[in-house]
Parts: structure tokens; sequence; C-alpha cells
């Protein structure tokens, strides 16, 4: 592994560029969320895949799938950020999150597992929490009753948050904005009767809302229970299949104070809704959706309001 290049500013986030060998890159995140301190909340955002195979609307990871990364590659990224600031391995971070949500649909990956499992006796981290997001595919059974057992076994009393990446209840939007065979509602909601026991977090159902991508809280209360399930509701951010896919967010992420009818229909179905903004400044860094920085490199013309830093060369 090589660090090949790298974007951000450390009071907010950092992206590297990775090289594993024979034209294999991915992107790996450290992240704080200001005012936060960082010794109060670390996030790491790892890659799984070379790329991803799903092909979302709003991701820039999608059409360069090169394969999975091995459980050795998984941990090289980890091992990379946390002993850069850390080199004894000792993370005092009251929150240290590991989100394996850079680049790839990680229930696709077995290695996640392997991570997962050992992951709570590789570094001294009394914070950690594994963070995993999915759009359930269909052939992701066997994973995600796997990913259960773990959970149980290493993460139980709030130490593990689940989300579910929905990002519209219409379903024929749902099925283009992710073009895959996937879980539906029902199966998501019976998952999430397994999966939640008494002191775990809610399970997420997120929405990275386009305008014109319809939430509706019945459809949601026919499947979730509101007291397993919360909702977050984020900015789609500026990437380029966006912009392709002709998708703008509903949520301004320059309006933190903003009230939304959507948010209020929901809090009034009953549903703990999030409504996640983070800096601004994290679009021109590029630390907010998978290889976004690597597409930003081979696009000749750049989004508007969208990545704006130097990428800086990191020498061999």
């Amino acid at each position: 592994m090589k660090i090949v290049a790298a974007s951000g500013v450390e009071e907010i986030a950092m992206v590297y560029v990775v090289d594993f060998g024979d034209g294999h890159l991915v992107e790996c995140v450290e992240a704080v969320q200001p005012p936060i301190p960082r010794e109060k909340k670390w996030v790491l955002l790892i890659s799984t895949m070379f790329g991803c195979p799903i092909k979302c609307w709003m991701c820039d990871a999608g059409g360069f799938y090169k394969g999975n990364l091995s459980k050795e590659q998984i941990f090289a990224q980890i091992d990379h950020l946390v002993y850069k600031r850390y080199p004894d391995g000792v993370v005092p971070c009251a929150q240290f999150k590991i989100q394996f949500a850079r680049m790839g649909e990680p229930s696709l990956n077995p290695s996640v597992l392997e991570v997962l499992d050992e992951l709570p006796q590789r570094y001294q981290a009394p914070g950690l929490m594994p963070s995993f997001s999915t759009i359930a595919p269909a052939s992701a059974d066997g994973f995600l009753d796997s990913l259960l057992e773990i959970k149980n076994t290493h993460y139980g009393g709030g130490r593990f948050q689940f989300q579910f990446s929905l990002h519209t209840t219409d379903q024929e939007l749902r099925d283009r904005i992710t073009p895959v065979r996937k879980w539906s509602f029902a199966q998501m909601a019976e998952y999430g009767a397994r999966f939640y026991q008494p002191g775990d977090r809610k399970l997420t159902l997120n929405f990275a809302l386009a305008q014109g991508a319809p939430i509706e809280p019945d459809v949601l209360l026919e499947h979730f229970d509101p007291e397993r399930f919360l909702i977050k509701i984020t900015p789609l951010n500026p990437t380029y299949q966006a912009r392709e896919h002709g998708l703008a967010t509903y949520i301004d992420p320059e309006n933190c104070q903003g009230e939304y009818e959507i948010v209020q229909a929901l809090r009034q179905a009953g549903y703990e809704v999030i409504v996640s903004i983070g800096e601004v400044e994290e679009n021109e860094i590029g630390s907010n959706c998978g290889q976004y920085v690597l597409r930003h490199l081979s696009e000749e013309h750049a989004l508007e309001g969208g990545y704006g830093y130097q990428v800086r060369e990191i020498a061999s």
C-alpha cells in the first residue's frame, strides 16, 4: 500500500488516495465534525471495493469496479489513519467511528466481516463504533445474517451503527437510483426486528434527498417501526454522477436552520429525524462521496459548488 496523494485540511477532513498496485486505487478519509473536537469524535471512512458495481445515481465510485479489497487491504487503510495520528495504537477518542462507506457496497465483500470481527482486538479504542451502510442487495442475505451475529458478539449496547440507504419511498424511482435487485422494505423491516436489541442504537433509514424524490410517511409506517428505526436526511452531494443524472439536492447545505415540510411530516408520524448537514467545505475537499477526488482528476470540467481543493501528490 502506498499513499500517492492527499487533499483537505486537518481541521475538517483529509482525503488520501491509496495505491495497492496495478492501477488499483481507492480513497480513505479521516474527519472531524466542527465544533466537536477530535478527542470527542473522530471519523474514518474506509473503502471496501476498488470502485463499485452498483452505479448509484449520486455516487462517483460506480463504473470503476475492479473487485473487492482483502481483509489486509482494508486494515491497511485503517492502520495508516490510526498510526499516523496515534502511533501507539491507543485511540483516546470518546467516539471513534469507522464507516465502511467510502468506495464500494460493503455487504458484497465477505472480508468486511473478518475486519469487524477482529477490530476490537486490534486497537486500544474504548470509543470504537463501526458504522455500516448498505442498499441491501438481494444477494446479501448470508452476509447480513453474519453481521448480526458479529454485532451481538462484539458491539452490543449501542456500539454499532447500521444504516439502510433508501433515498426515496417511490419504488420505481428507487430502482432507478440504485439499479440492482435489492431487499424490499418488508425484508428490511424483518431484519431490523432481529437486529435491534434493547440498548442498541436505532437502525437508520438514510435519504440523500434529491428534488422530486418523495418520502411518504405512510409508506414508511407500513414497514418501519419508529421504536426501531430513525430517519436521516442529508443533502445530495454535488457529485459528477448527480450532475449527469440531473439530480439536485432538496436540502440546502448552506441553511442549517431550514424548516422542511417533509421533516415535520415524518416527526408527526412518530419518527426521530436527523437532518445531517456537514461543513460546506467538505464538498470542496471531496470528503463526502466515494471516488470523488479520483473522478475529479479525470474530468476536464470542474463541478460548480463542488471540488475545489488542490490535490497534493506524495512522492514515493
